[in-house]
């Protein structure tokens, strides 16, 4: 697990009305005239280390618009790094180390399926800058909604500490192997309160893949459906015995949907030999397939 460090130059507008009160209660910061300066902007976060080559992997949002990357390992050996691939659906990014054909220690992928809840976790990040620290909880639950930057709709829930700077850092199981990239939190106030979310191991797979084939960009596969969830009058009327899976509601006429035989009412209770309880399981398991 590594920290990572960014920084990117912002435009600012500077108005001789800034500091002026009339003007302010007219304009507030949107002050006309005046002139602009450049200023850098720095941040930070965690990212993981899982090929020896030096691929990382880390959270979209932690290197967004950097103009410079810096990752620092554990043993405070610094790099400057690159990025290769970046998935706003999931809220994922890739980048390189760019060294002189070093090999790195890794974690090695779990499959994000085989999560549990009660399962022991531990959170490791660089939370406030403070350093690589070490946090452990449970997976308190797979939620099926967006929550952070991404729109994935699937998620592994922890009560292991996540605070500012955990952002791109690893979910680690007992084994010692990457479950999934720590990607947001829920917050009043900035801090921690025990609701974490990763983003599944099985999706940071789908990236790997990719690049191993020499795409420099995630295509993602489109079914040409629209649904929505199956409530319990829906099931009742349908004869099932509980309100479950996606109901197609409509298809678009040249989609492998509609190819592979679809209808309008039908109802899809299982991807792949997955459970699907909800129109995001359905979301998420269509995600992580590949084209074709």
């Amino acid at each position: 697990v590594v920290n990572i460090y960014t920084q990117k130059k912002v435009l600012q507008r500077v108005s001789p009305f800034l500091d002026d009160p009339f003007f302010r209660q007219f304009f507030g910061n949107a002050m006309p005239g005046g002139m602009t300066r450049e200023r850098m902007e720095h941040s930070l976060g965690s990212g993981v280390i899982v090929r020896a080559d030096g691929l990382i992997v880390t959270s979209r949002h932690v290197i967004a618009d950097a103009d410079q990357i810096r990752v620092v390992l554990s043993d405070r050996r610094e790099f400057d790094a690159k990025v290769l691939m970046t998935d706003e659906h999931a809220d994922l990014a890739l980048l390189r180390v760019e060294d002189k054909g070093e090999k790195f220690p890794f974690l090695e992928l779990k499959d994000s399926d085989e999560a549990q809840v009660g399962d022991l976790v531990l959170a490791i990040g660089n939370p406030f800058g403070v350093g690589q620290t070490v946090t452990m909880g449970i997976v308190s639950a797979l939620t099926h909604k967006s929550v952070g930057g991404s729109d994935l709709g699937y998620f592994i829930q922890t009560d292991a500490a996540i605070n500012p700077g955990n952002s791109g850092g690893a979910l680690v199981t007992q084994d010692g192997k990457l479950i999934g990239i720590n990607s947001a939190i829920y917050s009043r106030d900035g801090g921690n309160m025990g609701i974490g979310f990763a983003v599944p191991s099985n999706m940071v797979r789908l990236l790997m893949g990719a690049i191993t084939q020499g795409k420099s960009r995630i295509t993602h596969p489109w079914m040409g459906l629209v649904g929505q969830e199956v409530s319990q009058d829906i099931a009742l009327s349908l004869g099932m015995t509980q309100p479950m899976g996606f109901l197609v509601k409509s298809l678009h006429p040249a989609s492998p949907a509609a190819k592979a035989g679809l209808k309008s009412g039908d109802v899809i209770v299982s991807v792949n030999g997955r459970e699907i309880e909800d129109p995001e399981a359905f979301h998420y398991r269509t995600t992580e397939m590949a084209v074709g």
